[in-house]
């Protein structure tokens, strides 16, 4: 058997079960743009990718890797706004398949600029009105920074609250790691 996946590889391995040619997606937190590109690749040219940052260099990096990976930007629609504005971008009726975010800060970017949830939750929210059946929401909760366990716990405790007859919802994390290894949630429309 293979090295078990880290939280960030099994959300990859969801979206591949659940993301196909032709649908609608949203990464929720662009960064470095390694997941744009992923749902991007899954999507196809017949598909949509809306990918959020409130960081200018999360842009530019992601531009500049989907261009390096010949992914036309005709079916990737960067957005330099908060995730909370998924509604302002997302036409009504589009339906979406998936959607992930990884919370924290932007990986070699500046650490004082984090995810809070009351950006992130309103975002979830806004990704569940526009998630089809048996859809899924990722998010990936890294906490061991400033503000990380206060958001966590908020996010955590919004999910453990959505109607079990409506929704699936799971965690999947290590147990026996120091430093607060990441935990990822999953959320799926069950009807």
């Amino acid at each position: 058997m293979k090295q078990i996946p880290n939280a960030l590889q099994m959300s990859h391995k969801f979206l591949l079960e659940a993301v196909g040619f032709g649908d609608k997606v949203i990464d929720g937190t662009m960064g470095n743009g390694n997941d744009t590109l992923f749902l991007a690749k899954l999507v196809g040219k017949n598909g949509k990718v809306y990918s959020f940052d409130i960081q200018k260099q999360a842009v530019k990096k992601t531009t500049e890797l989907l261009l390096k990976n010949h992914i036309s930007l005709e079916n990737v629609n960067l957005i330099n706004e908060s995730h909370d504005k998924i509604n302002e971008f997302l036409p009504t009726n589009e339906n979406i398949s998936a959607a992930i975010f990884n919370l924290g800060y932007l990986p070699g970017g500046d650490k004082a600029i984090i995810t809070k949830p009351k950006s992130t939750i309103p975002a979830i929210t806004s990704c569940i009105e526009h998630l089809i059946v048996h859809g899924i929401i990722l998010v990936v909760l890294y906490y061991g920074h400033p503000g990380g366990e206060e958001e966590k716990d908020k996010v955590l405790g919004f999910a453990e609250n959505l109607d079990q007859r409506i929704f699936n919802v799971f965690t999947y994390s290590a147990i026996n790691e120091i430093n607060e290894p990441p935990i990822l949630l999953i959320i799926q429309k069950r009807k």
